[in-house]
């Protein structure tokens, strides 16, 4: 049987058992956790999430999915419901279904028909958008001079 073999399971470059970027976490419809989540891999999100995520390399928000809390990664698809501020330090796309309650930071962003943002949108060239510690972003967010802003509402 595979499951007792003596030789360890094939993997793929950049795959081990201690790299967390190679994680994909789900939370799945029905599911709903309180409390700030942390990871250094990819989490899709179809339930419910109160409380922040940080430090995820991607994040993909179903269209029934929803997190009220701040949203700090590198990358991320958004087609549900986000109450609180994203921070991508990498490209932001907004699927026609999104709704964000708050502000966006991101240095590329891709907003098509139908999505909703009410706060404010800032965009920046620079990689200095943290994902883990929203305080140095927002106060690096905040003396940069090279931001753009951008106000949108329904």
């Amino acid at each position: 049987m595979a499951m007792f073999a003596k030789e360890p399971a094939l993997r793929t470059e950049g795959q081990s058992a201690n790299n967390p970027e190679a994680a994909l976490s789900i939370i799945s419809g029905g599911v709903k956790i309180t409390g700030d989540i942390e990871s250094g891999g990819i989490l899709k999100v179809d339930g419910k999430i109160e409380g922040s995520v940080r430090g995820a390399r991607q994040v993909l928000l179903g269209r029934d999915g929803s997190i009220r809390g701040d949203v700090f990664t590198s990358e991320a698809v958004i087609a549900g419901a986000v109450h609180g501020s994203i921070f991508a330090s990498a490209r932001l796309e907004l699927q026609s279904s999104a709704v964000v309650n708050g502000d966006v930071h991101t240095k590329s962003i891709i907003v098509l028909e139908g999505a909703h943002i009410n706060g404010t949108v800032r965009m920046s060239d620079s990689a200095q958008l943290e994902t883990t510690d929203p305080e140095t972003t927002k106060d690096t967010l905040n003396s940069a001079s090279d931001l753009g802003s951008l106000r949108l509402a329904n």
